[in-house]
């Protein structure tokens, strides 16, 4: 008996210590092998992925920031985020800045306030460093993202409503682009990018994401990122979540919502159609030019999307050397229609399935995430 409660006094002590990391330094948990570090951060409480924040974007916070006029290039995971990124600086430089002086980092010149670069650091305690931090080449880094000549400035988010207040009242008056993706096409590209980051930013997260090869299933033919993105598992909300939470902002009027397909079928079209929501007048020929700039092609050409972390502070992170993602992992064919070529009939079927479920309370909304296409207006 004395046994037993010992024992049970050394649980209960256990689980008071790793309840109060939990509460006051959740990155301790980052220092342990994967999966160990992420069970621990998730079951204090801690959302997915780890070196998300949403701080940036509270309500009380984003004026302190932002200007009229700024941009969140809010598309889903893995649904053309990067593509959206160098297309919409395409846009407001109306191709000109041919030789990317002024885009020499997706991360630079489009800043990313979700991600917290260092391990236990915060929002609030990098932001400034935005603003001053130095590059390689000398400048600082506000002088790329903020440069005078933009018409606008461009920030990066994954987010959707009600994390971003799109429809915050008073305040910065910012423009929104969301796009979705079918989700088969987004799971086809998850499978090749957990193994796409680099070992240095792993090691950051415990492990996260892990390094699994593409080509790797488990008995049900699944891809353990595909996996991750079904109802009730870790990354849930990275699709679902974010699908359901922009369809009823569709008609705001500082908002657009894109389909990945209808950008890809129709390049030109849809490069004329955010230029419009976002004010700039492109000429015949600067929007041939921009269209040029923003295909796949081009874009593995200028292999400008490493994502370094320029912010970070840790002793094992190389700001000049270290980035997030290997080279040219950021900019794929982008097919479409790949997810249904790709899997077998038994995972496409439970996909369908975790569509009904998920998005199935809304038969617009369930055709539209899958096929993309026009979309009616929002019911009073």
């Amino acid at each position: 008996m004395a046994t037993i409660k010992k024992i049970g006094s050394a649980v209960v002590g256990i689980a008071m210590l790793i309840g109060a990391v939990g509460k006051f330094v959740p990155h301790w948990f980052m220092t342990m092998p994967f999966p160990l570090s992420i069970i621990l951060w998730i079951s204090t409480g801690h959302g997915m992925p780890p070196y998300f924040s949403t701080d940036a974007w509270k309500e009380d916070e984003i004026d302190t920031w932002t200007r009229d006029g700024d941009l969140v290039v809010a598309t889903g995971a893995k649904s053309g985020t990067t593509f959206m990124l160098y297309c919409t600086h395409q846009i407001r430089t109306k191709g000109k800045d041919t030789d990317d002086e002024l885009f020499p980092d997706v991360s630079i010149a489009t800043p990313w306030p979700d991600l917290i670069q260092s391990r236990g650091g915060s929002w609030a305690e990098q932001k400034e460093r935005y603003n001053t931090t130095i590059l390689p080449d000398g400048r600082t880094m506000k002088e790329v993202w903020d440069h005078p000549s933009y018409p606008f400035r461009i920030f990066k988010s994954h987010f959707g409503p009600p994390e971003l207040p799109v429809r915050k009242k008073g305040g910065k008056k910012i423009k929104y682009l969301a796009m979705v993706r079918n989700v088969l096409d987004v799971a086809a590209s998850m499978t090749d990018f957990y193994s796409a980051h680099t070992d240095e930013f792993r090691h950051l997260w415990g492990g996260f994401p892990p390094d699994v090869p593409p080509d790797v299933r488990d008995a049900d033919g699944f891809h353990p990122a595909m996996k991750d993105m079904l109802p009730g598992n870790p990354l849930e909300g990275i699709y679902w979540g974010y699908v359901n939470s922009w369809w009823p902002y569709r008609n705001d009027p500082n908002v657009i919502l894109l389909h990945y397909s209808d950008v890809r079928k129709d390049l030109k079209g849809s490069v004329a159609k955010i230029a419009k929501f976002l004010d700039v007048k492109l000429s015949s020929s600067e929007l041939n030019t921009v269209v040029n700039r923003c295909s796949m092609e081009h874009m593995k050409k200028a292999n400008k999307f490493h994502y370094y972390m320029p912010l970070n502070t840790d002793s094992t992170w190389n700001n000049n050397e270290h980035f997030i993602v290997k080279s040219g992992k950021m900019v794929n064919k982008g097919h479409v229609g790949k997810g249904k070529d790709k899997f077998s009939p038994e995972v496409v079927a439970k996909f369908r399935e975790a569509e009904e479920k998920m998005l199935g309370h809304d038969p617009a909304l369930l055709k539209w995430a899958r096929e993309g296409g026009g979309f009616p207006p929002v019911e009073s």
